[in-house]
């Protein structure tokens, strides 16, 4: 039982997580910490959180749980904000995409206490944001991936990991950069292709004609440019240079593909097409047969 959790944004992330506790009564008390009194109001309204607290010290009251839900760019003056209210049992985690940044800024604001700071991600999220996208089983059979430190106790990572199963989650562990590695690959980049797409149909001329015959296929495809344009900002800077790297690599395979274009090299493209196919197909199969890709031997 966690007497009291405390979560610094309730809104999508931070939110779903104190509802999928409440759900699996693992909880007594949810306090509430945010910037925007409307948010907070909204939670305490919906029943996310039970208190809203005006202040650090009153939220960290007793503290045995404290969840990061913030744009990673706001971490290091978040937990400086908590730090002098930090007591022994508490135990702070986060939720942010990026976590070499979120290492170095818990490292430069807790000090001596870092060990008490349990660095996560849940692999799970939604286009919308605020309370009211918060929902109990947004975590369930989803990974999360924690990151945690050499300071921290075996103990205190197992109690992050055990209120994450509780939310039906399933826990992975890597260290924080080969994370970033990871997920300037299959999430960054993607949140990056998907903005820089729908910007450029927006600012052509004819925008309104185009978006008017937009059918599933571009909604699919840029569904997560409805996502926080803040919290991306701020991943996006946080794993720049790994986002580079992997952009890099995209544009080249981009004037690959331009080059089978203009060439009009058929069978070029369909083969890039076909291996995408293949490739994507056994990402859904292992997906849903809950285990990793097949590796693929080079036999030449």
């Amino acid at each position: 039982m966690i007497e009291r959790l405390v979560i610094v944004g309730a809104g999508l992330i931070g939110g779903s997580f104190a509802l999928a506790l409440k759900e699996a009564g693992a909880v007594r008390t949810v306090a509430g910490l945010g910037r925007s009194p409307d948010a907070m109001a909204r939670a305490l309204e919906l029943g996310i959180v039970d208190e809203v607290c005006a202040t650090p010290q009153d939220a960290m009251r007793g503290a045995d749980l404290v969840l990061l839900a913030a744009p990673v760019g706001q971490t290091g003056p978040i937990l400086a904000s908590l730090l002098p209210y930090l007591e022994p049992q508490t135990i702070i985690t986060d939720a942010g995409s990026t976590k070499c940044d979120v290492v170095a800024a818990a490292r430069a604001a807790l000090g001596a206490h870092v060990g008490q700071f349990v660095p996560g991600h849940p692999i799970a999220g939604s286009e919308s944001n605020g309370p009211d996208a918060a929902m109990p089983g947004l975590y369930r059979g989803k990974k999360t991936v924690l990151t945690p430190l050499p300071e921290n106790a075996a103990g205190d990572v197992e109690r992050v990991a055990s209120a994450w199963r509780l939310c039906g989650s399933l826990i992975h562990t890597l260290s924080a950069q080969d994370h970033d590695r990871v997920f300037a690959a299959v999430s960054h980049l993607p949140h990056l292709l998907a903005y820089a797409l729908v910007d450029d149909i927006a600012a052509k001329p004819h925008a309104g004609m185009l978006f008017q015959y937009a059918a599933s296929g571009f909604r699919d495809f840029t569904r997560i440019a409805g996502s926080s344009p803040e919290m991306w900002r701020d991943i996006s800077l946080a794993n720049r240079d790994a986002l580079l790297h992997e952009l890099d690599a995209y544009l080249a395979q981009l004037t690959t593909l331009r080059a089978h274009l203009a060439a009009a090299d058929g069978p070029g493209l369909e083969a890039v097409y076909a291996n995408a196919q293949r490739a994507r197909r056994e990402w859904i199969e292992a997906i849903e047969a809950g285990s990793p890709p097949p590796q693929h031997q080079d036999t030449e």
